[in-house]
């Protein structure tokens, strides 16, 4: 479950944390706990991420939409000749 504080999170900021989560766990010498929560709270901030790039894509999408509308409207909406 992502926590309130996740969401408050940046892309940049669930980013960075993510790469130093990574960077952890891949070091090694942690125990079986300590390296399932960097797991676990990995998940989390890759969810995060995820979000953020999913909305990014969202407004991208309706930006270039309506730019393709309003182009089809200054050329007569038809698009062919």
């Amino acid at each position: 479950m992502t926590s309130r504080t996740d969401e408050a999170l940046g892309y940049e900021q669930a980013r960075d944390e993510l790469i130093e989560v990574v960077r952890r766990l891949e070091a090694g010498g942690t125990t079986l706990e300590e390296s399932l929560a960097l797991w676990e709270r990995g998940e989390e901030l890759a969810k995060v991420c995820r979000r953020w790039l999913d909305g990014a894509r969202a407004r991208l999408d309706a930006a270039l939409a309506g730019a393709g509308e309003g182009a089809e409207e200054e050329s007569g909406g038809s698009g062919s000749e």
